[in-house]
């Protein structure tokens, strides 16, 4: 080969880089032409390239294919989360229909008023989604908001710390039962609108009274000798009545399961009201059993702690506390712990020991005349309220017709009355 002088390679599709002999990088290129892919330094051919170039092209070639395969993924990762975002706003206003669809078919419906159906809607909107600053009381069961309806009407709405299951029995149940405790006119009850049942908040709704609780209004000094005798006696009338109602009166008797201080609310003119159907229910005549405590410590009947065997006698006992509250101006868990305890002994009995007037609330002046009488007789009452055996005990309607009567003129100086003379101690101990 290296002694060659010339040479014919046309038409052969060769390819690749000529020889490095004198005879190829001289031929002219009618000689080398017709070839696939030759290169060297001839006339009329293409430089070869270089190792270093190959290198080159290649790692351009692979940066092409990895910006390829990125921008393809990069855009399919766009278009699924566009997809994703699509699918939740969608899904989110499906919800919010379906929610809406709820609220103006199923729960505009379990909410009465004499002014007519107030909306869901308009409950969180005055209320501010149950600001804390609208926030009333609160209680066991729920929290207590003011609220000002659109229509200027003013309402207690309670809502509940727990919302009823999806069970349907139950909330058809339990939704009758609000019904008809809607349909109860009693001028000694606060007035239940209605009950709301919502996936987000479930509510009732009562009328609203301004003046407060008893338990507040005993325990501001500033106000306590507006509370006078005769209020106050009236106060325990008006709970009496609107027990006996409850409990005698209606078509299916209730018991209410939670009279206390704070569920006793007063209007403008310290009218009486008792309040909180939260946890009322109506009796079973065949089955007076509970599952769990519902009520008031301090206000509880003691049987409740053996037994949850719920009759109107544990409102009875609930009452006498009440009504002792009411003229001491103070709970009266310590004179009720030491004339029980005093019962069983020999010695001299305590009750014979204190007198009335000492228990009653040092902040007014001892009653007089009429009002008197009053006092020994709701004092009276309330002791035997007290009755530890339930059967013992009187019934509400008993009470409310006793309380009801003109009383007869006292036997014995008021002052020289002992609790003995009001408290029979062999019965309370039996």
């Amino acid at each position: 080969m290296v002694s060659l002088t010339s040479i014919d390679v046309s038409c052969n599709q060769l390819e690749g880089p000529l020889p490095d002999i004198k005879a190829f990088q001289e031929a002219p290129f009618e000689a080398l032409k017709g070839n696939k892919g030759l290169c060297g330094n001839a006339t009329g051919l293409k430089a070869c390239l270089t190792k270093l170039n190959n290198e080159d092209v290649e790692k351009k070639g692979k940066k092409v294919k990895l910006l390829t395969i990125l921008l393809v993924f990069g855009i399919l990762f766009l278009l699924l989360m566009v997809l994703g975002i699509f699918m939740s706003f969608r899904k989110k206003v499906t919800n919010t229909k379906n929610e809406q669809s709820r609220v103006n078919h199923d729960n505009v419906f379990a909410i009465w008023s004499c002014d007519g159906k107030m909306v869901y809607e308009n409950i969180i909107e005055v209320t501010e989604n149950f600001s804390a600053k609208y926030c009333v009381g609160e209680g066991g069961c729920g929290t207590v908001y003011r609220a000002n309806l659109p229509n200027g009407q003013v309402v207690a709405v309670k809502k509940l710390h727990a919302t009823l299951d999806d069970d349907s029995a139950n909330l058809k149940g339990f939704t009758s039962e609000i019904r008809t405790l809607t349909e109860i006119r009693h001028h000694n009850i606060v007035k239940l609108y209605g009950y709301c049942s919502h996936p987000r908040h479930s509510f009732l709704v009562y009328e609203f009274l301004e003046g407060g609780s008893l338990g507040k209004v005993l325990s501001m000094d500033d106000d306590i000798v507006v509370f006078e005798w005769i209020q106050r006696v009236n106060t325990v009338k008006g709970v009496a009545n609107a027990l006996s109602y409850m409990h005698h009166d209606c078509f299916q008797p209730i018991i209410h399961r939670d009279i206390s201080s704070k569920n006793v609310l007063f209007d403008f003119e310290y009218v009486a009201h008792i309040s909180d159907f939260g946890t009322a229910r109506f009796m079973n005549l065949n089955s007076s059993n509970w599952t769990s405590f519902v009520g008031t410590f301090g206000y509880a009947a003691p049987e409740l702690a053996y037994t949850m065997e719920v009759n109107e006698k544990c409102d009875v006992y609930s009452f006498g506390v009440l009504a002792l509250e009411v003229i001491m101006g103070k709970h009266p868990g310590d004179l009720i712990s030491s004339l029980l305890s005093s019962s069983s002994s020999s010695s001299t009995s305590t009750a014979q020991r204190i007198f009335l007037k000492d228990i009653l609330d040092q902040c007014l002046l001892p009653p007089r005349n009429q009002v008197a009488e009053q006092i020994v007789v709701v004092a009276k009452l309330a002791f035997a309220c007290l009755h530890t055996t339930p059967l013992s005990r009187p019934t509400m309607q008993q009470v409310a017709t006793i309380l009801s009567k003109q009383r007869p003129t006292l036997q014995n100086q008021f002052y020289t009355i002992t609790l003995g003379q009001l408290f029979d101690i062999n019965c309370a101990s039996s």
